[in-house]
Order: structure tokens, then C-alpha cells, then sequence
């Protein structure tokens, strides 16, 4: 049986980690280099490095930053924000990355998951989906979601699976920052339609939500960002909790 993965997330801004509840009212949480270290020693099984505002500002993603976290982890690594471009990919798995997440520019130009893919195979290539519930809808939002697009999630989940992404990181904005358990119908419904391997993001509070994600939404891994940025759950403890419930874990 898989493994399950517990991803820490490091939401970057300004060059230092930030997070927010429902993606505003950020605060610092530390720096990046810092809590990559002690991540990777603790035993997560992968981090996913988000420069948030990248898209927004329209630039790229902090190259250097990326370089001085990748030289202190030996983990599977996946970088985000404001990938638009082949270039922006290699520069990225030069500095060090393993894996790439695009957001915004998957939904502008869609033929950029095919290209990707092709160019550097399926499991190099995450598609973050930002998804709000509006008007009785599952909608996709871009841009560090600020921006609704006319996406159904459900439907966009697909076309991203069969455009060759090697997983999706879903986030559910009306659970993020709020700790009050992820988004499990939503996870499980992806998880049921897909094949690929979907990463839960959104609204871990309590070492429970990690189970209740695993079991009740069947997702494959479980990504969150203050509970372990504020020391709220050690994440050893968390991976002995899970290991004891018979969720099958990496144990280090």
C-alpha cells in the first residue's frame, strides 16, 4: 500500500514565510531556508514552495531563494507562482526543484500541461487548483485567488488530468487558515473521478483533520502551513498519531 504524505507548505512572500485565513490577512511566519531545514530533518515527506504573489505582481519566482532552500533539504521539493514558461521550468529544476506547480498560467493557456508534461513527464508537473464554492458551484479562482474564472472544478480537475499532470494540489479557499478540518466531500469526489494523486490543502486545525482527510476523502497526501510553521503540531507526532490509526506512513 502507498504511503500517505504530509507536505508543510511555505507560502512566500517578500522573501519570508507568510500565511493568512482564506488566502488575506497574512502574517509572518518565519524564514523559509529556516523551516525547510527543519521540515526535511523532522521527517515530512515532501514541502511545496509557493511564492503566492508572484502572479499577481507579474514576476517570477525567487530563483535564489529557491537554490538556498533546495541545498538544505533531501526531500521531493515543488516550487510555485508565476510559472508561465519552459524557461521558467528549467530555471526552476536547475535551482533545484523537483517538481513545478502552475496555477494561473494552466488556466490562461492549458496547452502549457501538455507542453510541460511532455517536456519533462507527468509526475515533474502539479496543477494547484484554487476552488471557492459560489452560487452552488465548485469555482476555480487564479492569481493567489483573487480572480473567479468561468471554471468548474470538477470538469477543470479533468482536463488537467488528461493534459498530463502528474497530480493536483487542491485547495479549498473557504477552509483555508480556518482550522476547522479540510474539505473532505470536495477531496473525496475528486479523488473518486481521478486517478491521479490528489494532495488536500485547506483548513488542517488538529491531528484528526490529517486522518479524517486520508480516510474520508481518500486523498493521497495532506498539505498544511501555520499548524506547523507555529509549532502547533510537531510533525513527528503528527506521523506517530496517523502511524497508530493504521494510516500507512514514511516512519524516519
Amino acid at each position: 500500500m502507498l504511503t500517505k504524505r504530509i507536505i508543510p507548505c511555505l507560502d512566500v512572500k517578500d522573501g519570508r514565510t507568510v500565511k493568512g485565513i482564506n488566502f488575506v490577512q497574512l502574517r509572518d511566519a518565519g524564514d523559509p531556508v529556516e523551516l525547510a531545514k527543519i521540515y526535511a530533518d523532522e521527517g515530512a515527506d515532501e514541502l511545496v514552495f509557493l511564492d503566492i504573489t508572484a502572479t499577481v505582481e507579474k514576476r517570477k519566482t525567487l530563483i535564489e531563494l529557491v537554490t538556498h532552500v533546495a541545498q538544505q533539504v533531501n526531500i521531493p521539493f515543488t516550487v510555485g507562482g508565476g510559472i508561465s514558461t519552459k524557461e521558467d521550468v528549467e530555471a526552476l529544476l536547475y535551482a533545484g526543484a523537483d517538481k513545478v506547480s502552475i496555477n494561473s498560467a494552466a488556466v490562461r493557456r492549458p496547452e502549457l500541461i501538455n507542453e510541460l508534461s511532455a517536456n519533462y513527464g507527468s509526475q515533474c508537473i502539479v496543477v494547484a487548483i484554487d476552488t471557492r464554492y459560489v452560487d452552488g458551484n465548485h469555482i476555480v479562482h487564479t492569481h493567489g485567488g483573487r480572480t473567479p474564472t468561468e471554471l468548474e472544478t470538477f470538469a477543470w480537475a479533468k482536463e488537467v488530468q488528461d493534459r498530463g499532470a502528474g497530480e493536483i494540489l487542491l485547495t479549498s479557499m473557504d477552509h483555508d487558515g480556518t482550522k476547522q478540518g479540510f474539505a473532505n466531500e470536495l477531496v473525496a469526489r475528486m479523488s473518486e473521478e481521478l486517478s491521479i494523486p490528489i494532495i488536500a490543502s485547506g483548513g488542517a486545525g488538529a491531528k484528526e483533520h490529517f486522518y479524517d482527510t486520508f480516510t474520508e476523502g481518500n486523498a493521497d497526501a495532506a498539505l498544511a502551513a501555520s499548524i506547523f510553521h507555529f509549532r502547533e503540531i510537531p510533525i513527528p507526532e503528527l506521523k506517530q498519531y496517523l502511524h497508530d490509526k493504521d494510516i500507512p506512513m514514511r516512519m524516519s
